[in-house]
């Protein structure tokens, strides 16, 4: 015999927040009055910013705890990968850890590299746990300025 539970629409939306912020790298939500949490290493992928101005497209990606010779950017077939890995802390002789919420373990975020876009001229910088990486635009497709003569 099946037990008659009552449904609750908040709590499949508590779910699926959690199950998004797994996916995105972060730490699942607690929910008020939650007593016990889950310590676990969840798989990360590191947040980007894509900015684009006249010149170029910007991709910027946080990086924490990664050494530049960890990161590895590959362009192939249009597309741009950026990939690494932020290796575990292992537990020292002195220190115990009571809470572990940063994600470690590799990652691989890849983007389609735009059609006005030159992949032949990408670069990148590190700096203080943060990848800049540039594409600039074509020649072709930078705006240009033409002056109407009035007669």
């Amino acid at each position: 015999m099946a037990a008659i539970t009552r449904w609750d629409p908040f709590r499949e939306l508590d779910d699926l927040q959690n199950r998004l912020s797994t996916m995105f790298g972060r730490a699942p939500v607690k929910k008020e009055g939650e007593r016990q949490e889950a310590l676990r290493v969840a798989e990360w992928a590191p947040l980007v910013d894509i900015t684009e101005d006249a010149k170029e497209y910007l991709i910027k990606a946080e990086l924490p705890d990664i050494k530049k010779e960890e990161v590895k950017i590959n362009v192939q077939n249009d597309v741009l990968s950026i990939s690494g890995e932020r290796k575990y802390e292992k537990e020292e002789k002195d220190k115990k850890f009571h809470r572990i919420e940063r994600a470690y373990g590799s990652f691989l975020r890849s983007f389609t590299i735009p059609e006005d876009a030159d992949p032949e001229k990408v670069s990148a910088e590190f700096e203080n746990g943060l990848l800049r990486v540039h594409i600039p635009k074509t020649e072709r497709s930078k705006p240009k300025s033409i002056e109407v003569k009035v007669s």
